[in-house]
């Protein structure tokens, strides 16, 4: 059994757009509900949601049969969880509030074994590895990891350019609430120095030549930082899009009962 590539990875390293979800209803049947949608991506979010291991690991079988490639963001930056999501078959994550080229020096080393300069503990038979059936896993695995580090505070800002450079990291994922919280916006991420602050990090990101990732709630913002040259661009929520199709069924009916007559 052959390492299957990372065509989310590749794609994001040859400049291609890729949309994708996120996702925070914690299930395998939502998740995969969504993946049939043909994402790119999705990203099961563990900083502000239920997930745990269990509900992570069935939505990735869940959503394995489809094209999207799954993503996770885990609550915190700690080597033994990446190593049990790594384990578990995560290729792709998205660490949250990175501000030092130094932090993310060791998150990369925590994805490498010791062979390619890392720290990541063996385990001869895991899910990662299909249970010890695939041929040069231990040698190749990292080929295929997509790493996002993400930029939400200032000193994520000043700093974006050096985090950026780190070899191994494939691009940052820039926050634009919690950093239009640090800047004294909270809600407002469309506040002109919090767009100022996103356009200066993209340049950044795009100056290492690396994927530059963003997330946006609202539609005319994902189609402003495709323009821009945001490649990775979350264009809504599984949260999202129940609350806003189950309000919209409901006032629609709210409105048919009260022109009754």
């Amino acid at each position: 059994m052959q390492i299957k590539p990372n065509q989310f990875k590749q794609s994001l390293a040859q400049g291609q757009v890729q949309i994708g979800l996120w996702s925070s209803l914690s299930n395998n049947y939502s998740a995969e509900i969504v993946a049939g949608s043909g994402y790119d991506w999705i990203l099961l979010d563990m900083e502000h949601s239920p997930n745990d291991l269990k509900s992570v690991l069935s939505q990735l079988q869940a959503i394995a049969p489809y094209h999207a490639e799954p993503l996770v963001r885990l609550y915190k930056f700690d080597k033994d969880l990446v190593k049990l999501y790594l384990d578990m078959g995560v290729r792709g994550f998205v660490f949250a509030n990175v501000e030092s080229a130094d932090t993310a020096r060791e998150i990369v080393a925590s994805t490498r074994y010791p062979a390619q300069g890392g720290f990541r503990g063996v385990a001869g038979q895991q899910r990662g590895n299909r249970w010890g059936r695939m041929q040069g896993y231990a040698q190749h695995a990292h080929e295929e990891l997509c790493l996002m580090l993400q930029v939400e505070s200032l000193p994520g800002v000043e700093h974006a350019r050096e985090i950026a450079s780190v070899e191994g990291v494939d691009g940052i994922f820039v926050g634009p609430n919690d950093l239009a919280a640090c800047m004294g916006h909270m809600g407002h991420s469309n506040h002109p120095v919090v767009q100022k602050a996103i356009r200066e990090v993209l340049d950044a990101i795009i100056a290492c030549r690396k994927a530059p990732g963003i997330l946006a709630v609202l539609e005319e913002d994902a189609k402003r930082y495709i323009e821009w040259g945001y490649t990775m661009v979350g264009i809504g929520s599984d949260q999202g899009l129940l609350i806003k199709a189950s309000d919209s069924l409901v006032q629609r009916f709210r409105e048919h009962l009260s022109t009754r007559g």
